[in-house]
């Protein structure tokens, strides 16, 4: 298959740090702007998280996922600055419009929040590669049915976009236009969905023999091929991670 992951190969400092810890950042970075519900919290971690993805050198490939997302944060700007409840104070008007302060703030919330997880999420998957990240799981005792659910959202974009790519080429080895006006490509879409939906049936199904045959579902304790070596400062950070989802916690309690 072309695509196995959405792992890219590489030396980074990220590359070196177990798949736990970066994984624990993913939801510290989620929960920690949630529990202090502030700008400033929120921008502190879009920033963390955005230094990450350039050290981690998966910038390029993240792009076209914030180029997506971005479509979708201009339309909430859009919405919130002019019908956000709280609107009081007009911030600029463009024609007929008047956009309020209140809700062009509240609607940049949002959008740093998104972004933020699109970035943490981005350092997780560009620099881990499935397999370890589901086995460091299974050795804390996670289950390996949840981890196994866990590789499969994973893998399932990659996995279809190999299928795709693969009917693709089929189809246009008989003839099929693929590409050109909007008419042509609709007309191609359900020759490529049509199998594409069977082929990822099939693979589940065979996935699942597989699994069987291998003792997916023995009782007996499990062992491992691969001892992966990982940065000795790992357990260090989890600390730190887990002190500042505490910390923030606290102060949340506190606060009220």
């Amino acid at each position: 298959m072309r695509y196995l992951s959405l792992y890219q190969e590489g030396n980074s400092l990220l590359h070196k740090i177990d798949p736990i810890t970066k994984l624990l950042f993913v939801i510290i970075a989620i929960l920690v702007p949630i529990i202090i519900n502030t700008l400033t919290m929120a921008l502190a971690f879009f920033i963390i998280s955005t230094l990450l993805v350039f050290v981690a050198r998966a910038f390029k490939r993240t792009l076209p996922i914030i180029s997506f997302s971005s479509l979708v944060i201009i339309t909430v700007l859009f919405i919130q600055g002019l019908f956000y409840l709280k609107n009081q104070t007009p911030f600029f008007t463009l024609g007929p419009f008047v956009f309020y302060k209140e809700g062009l703030l509240y609607a940049t919330g949002i959008a740093i929040r998104i972004f933020n997880i699109i970035n943490a999420v981005a350092v997780l998957i560009f620099t881990t590669k499935p397999s370890d990240l589901i086995e460091a799981l299974v050795k804390k005792g996670v289950s390996p049915k949840i981890g196994y659910v866990f590789s499969s959202v994973l893998q399932i974009i990659p996995q279809m976009m190999s299928i795709v790519d693969t009917i693709l080429d089929a189809q246009k080895a008989r003839g099929l236009e693929t590409e050109g006006s909007f008419t042509k490509r609709a007309k191609a879409f359900i020759p490529l969905i049509g199998p594409a939906v069977l082929n990822s049936l099939i693979s589940t199904k065979e996935r699942a023999m597989a699994l069987e045959v291998r003792g997916f579902n023995s009782k007996k304790k499990k062992t491992f091929l691969n001892e992966v070596p990982y940065n000795k400062y790992s357990n260090v950070l989890q600390v730190a991670l887990i002190a500042i989802l505490v910390f923030s916690i606290i102060w949340r309690i506190i606060s009220w």
